[in-house]
C-alpha cells in the first residue's frame, strides 16, 4: 500500500471521461456553438497593448462536457460556484449499457443493476455507447442513411437513448450524488424541447415506443408529473447531472472508480465546462481500500469564483452572461434556464496554455492530461514581498522544497485583494502586485518546473508588461525598489528585450505554462509538498482556458 499522499495518487490510474471542445462540437440544438476570435495577436491589435495572442469566445455551457446545476431547472437553488466539490466528487461506478440501447430507447434501473452494484451515495456514469457520435470519433457506417454513414449530430443530440420513467424516482432513492451520461442529455431527447425543434424525429420515437411498450409518448410520460420530477423534486433533492462525457470511458466499463467532476466555478449561469476525471487504485492495493483512503484525503480548492464581478486583464474583454432561456419557458415549451456567454480567458482562475505566447506551442486540449497533475510545492512567500517588489529563487527554497518536475505554486497574499475579497483591492490586485526576479525563468528551467501558479493576476511582475506604460507612478515605484534591492535601475535588472513578457516568452516555448488568479483555499495552505491538479475544459483550438485547482496535502 503506497504511504504519502504524492506517492498515493502518483501510483493511481488516472482515466479521463471528458471529450475533446471544438468548435466544431455540436451544441445543444438551438443554442449557440462555441465561437473563437483572436482580439489580440502578438505583434498587438487595435485593441491596444503589445504581445500575447487574446481569443476572445462565445459558448453556451452546455456544449462539451459540462455539468448540470441545479439552477438550470429552479432558480432558487445553489449556484455551480455554491457547490462543494466534495458533493460532486466521490465513489461511483460506470454502467455499459452501450448493447442493450439503441435510437430513441429507453434504460432502466434494472439495465444498470444487472451489470453493475449501485450503492447509495454513488456517482453514477452510464455508457450509452452514443459518444461514438462525438464530432472527433470516426463515422458509424449505415447503409441505409443519407451518405452511407450515421448523422453524427442527430446520433449525439436527437436520437440518443434516454431514462424510462421511474429511473429519476430509483436514483432519488438511492440518493445519488449525480448522474454523468455520454450524449448530449441526461434526460430523454424527447422530454426536452427537441421534441418540437425536431417532430419528425418524435414521430419516430414515439412509433418505437408504442411497438415496445404499447403506449403513446405523453401517456409514458405525464408531462405536468415528468416536468414536477425533473424541474422541481430533483434540483431541491440536490441531484446532479453530468452530459456529454466521453474519452477513456469505455477503459472503465461495469467498474468501480473514485469520479471527479470539476465544473469551473460559475456564479451567474446554470451549467459549466467541466473536466472529468475517475481514479482506480494503484497495483496491489484493494479497492474498498482505496475509496477508504480517497475519503480521508483532504482536498483544497484553490479555484476563485467565476463571475460577471470578476475583473478582466486591462486590455481584455470581461465577461458578459445573456439568459437565451428561462425555466418559465419558451416558446418551445419544457423551458429551462440556459446562458450565452461571452469573455476573454485572462479573468479568473485560468491556464494560460503554450499558444498563449508561442504559435508553434500546444493548444490547451492538445495537452496531455498527466501534465495537468502531479507532485508539487507551495511556497507561501507572503511575508516576504510587498507591493511592486520583486520575489526571488531563494524566497521559494527557503520555504519548501522543490523537486525537479514539480507543479509551484507561489502564494504571495495578493489573493486577499480579489473581488471576491472583504479586503478587495482591485489596483493592488491588478497592478501593484509582486513578481518575479530576473532569474526566476532559468530556475524554472534548471529545475524542469511542469508549471506554475500564483494568486495573484499575473505570473509575470506587472512592470514587465505593458502595464509600465499605462501605470508610471507605479512603474517609477518599482524602479525605486528594485535600485534599493539590485543597486540598478529597472531597465538595468530587466532588459526589455531579454526580460519583457519574461515568464511567457522566455519559459513556453519550453513548455513550461502558468496559472492565475489562484485563491479560495490557498489562503489557509502552509508551505509544504501537495499532490496539485488542473481540472481543464480539452479545448482544441484555445490557447488558454479556465480550470478548477485543487491539491491534496502530503
Amino acid at each position: 500500500m503506497s504511504k504519502g499522499t504524492i506517492d498515493f495518487l502518483s501510483k493511481a490510474k488516472w482515466y479521463d471521461l471528458t471529450q475533446p471542445l471544438s468548435i466544431f462540437t455540436a451544441p445543444w440544438p438551438g443554442e449557440s456553438p462555441l465561437q473563437i476570435q483572436f482580439f489580440k495577436r502578438l505583434t498587438g491589435s487595435y485593441i491596444g497593448g503589445a504581445g500575447a495572442n487574446g481569443q476572445l469566445i462565445e459558448w453556451s455551457n452546455n456544449t462539451g462536457t459540462h455539468l448540470v446545476g441545479p439552477t438550470a431547472f429552479h432558480s432558487g437553488m445553489k449556484s455551480i460556484a455554491d457547490i462543494p466539490l466534495e458533493d460532486i466528487c466521490g465513489e461511483g461506478v460506470v454502467a455499459d449499457i452501450s448493447d442493450e440501447v439503441s435510437d430513441y430507447s429507453l434504460y432502466t434501473p434494472e439495465m444498470i443493476e444487472k451489470r453493475v452494484k449501485v450503492k447509495e451515495g454513488d456517482i453514477l456514469i452510464i455508457n450509452t455507447g452514443y459518444h461514438k457520435f462525438g464530432y472527433s470519433e470516426p463515422d458509424v457506417k449505415n447503409r441505409s442513411a443519407q451518405g452511407g454513414i450515421e448523422n453524427k449530430e442527430f446520433g449525439y443530440l436527437v436520437r440518443h437513448p434516454g431514462p424510462a420513467p421511474g429511473f429519476f424516482e430509483w436514483a432519488l432513492k438511492k440518493k445519488l450524488k449525480l448522474i454523468g451520461v455520454d450524449c448530449g442529455c441526461a434526460e430523454h431527447p424527447m422530454n426536452t424541447n427537441i421534441r418540437y425543434m425536431h417532430e419528425r424525429e418524435f414521430a419516430k420515437a414515439e412509433a418505437k415506443l408504442k411497438e415496445t411498450h404499447g403506449k403513446s409518448w405523453d401517456e409514458m410520460f405525464p408531462p405536468d408529473k415528468y416536468y414536477k420530477l425533473t424541474h422541481q423534486t430533483m434540483p431541491k433533492k440536490g441531484l446532479l447531472l453530468a452530459e456529454s462525457l466521453g474519452g477513456q470511458i469505455k477503459q472503465l466499463s461495469n467498474q468501480r472508480a473514485w469520479i471527479m467532476v470539476h465544473p469551473i466555478p460559475y456564479c451567474e449561469v446554470e451549467s459549466a465546462w467541466s473536466r472529468v476525471v475517475a481514479l482506480k487504485p494503484p497495483k496491489g492495493m484493494g479497492e474498498q481500500a482505496f475509496f477508504n483512503r480517497m475519503k480521508r484525503e483532504k482536498m483544497f480548492d484553490m479555484s476563485i469564483p467565476f463571475s460577471v464581478q470578476t475583473p478582466q486583464w486591462a486590455n481584455y474583454i470581461p465577461l458578459i452572461v445573456h439568459y437565451t432561456k428561462r425555466v418559465g419557458g419558451q416558446y418551445f415549451g419544457l423551458g429551462r434556464n440556459n446562458a450565452h456567454c461571452k469573455a476573454s480567458f485572462h479573468l479568473s482562475c485560468h491556464m494560460d496554455g503554450e499558444k498563449h505566447f508561442h504559435m508553434g506551442g500546444r493548444t490547451i486540449g492538445e495537452t496531455p492530461m498527466d501534465i495537468w497533475i502531479g507532485p508539487g510545492a507551495v511556497a507561501d512567500i507572503s511575508k516576504m514581498v510587498s507591493d511592486t517588489s520583486v520575489y526571488t529563487p531563494e524566497m521559494i527554497e527557503n520555504e519548501v522544497e522543490v523537486k525537479p518536475g514539480d507543479i509551484l505554486i507561489i502564494k504571495t497574499g495578493y489573493h486577499k485583494y480579489g473581488w471576491c475579497s472583504k479586503d478587495s483591492d482591485e489596483f493592488r490586485y491588478m497592478i501593484r502586485h509582486p513578481g518575479p526576479s530576473p532569474d526566476f525563468s532559468a530556475w524554472c528551467v534548471k529545475k524542469k518546473i511542469k508549471w506554475l501558479g500564483v494568486d495573484c493576476v499575473a505570473m509575470e511582475h506587472p512592470m514587465n508588461t505593458i502595464q509600465r506604460n499605462w501605470h508610471p507612478k507605479t512603474f517609477a515605484e518599482a524602479d525605486r525598489k528594485i535600485t534599493k534591492q539590485f543597486g540598478k535601475c529597472w531597465d538595468e535588472v530587466f532588459p526589455l528585450d531579454k526580460y519583457y513578457q519574461d515568464m511567457h516568452l522566455n519559459l513556453f516555448p519550453k513548455g513550461i505554462i502558468h496559472a492565475e488568479n489562484l485563491g479560495k483555499d490557498l489562503a489557509k495552505m502552509d508551505s509544504g509538498r501537495y499532490y496539485i491538479g488542473c481540472f481543464i475544459q480539452k479545448g482544441m483550438e484555445l490557447a488558454s482556458c479556465w480550470a478548477r485547482f485543487v491539491a491534496w496535502k502530503e
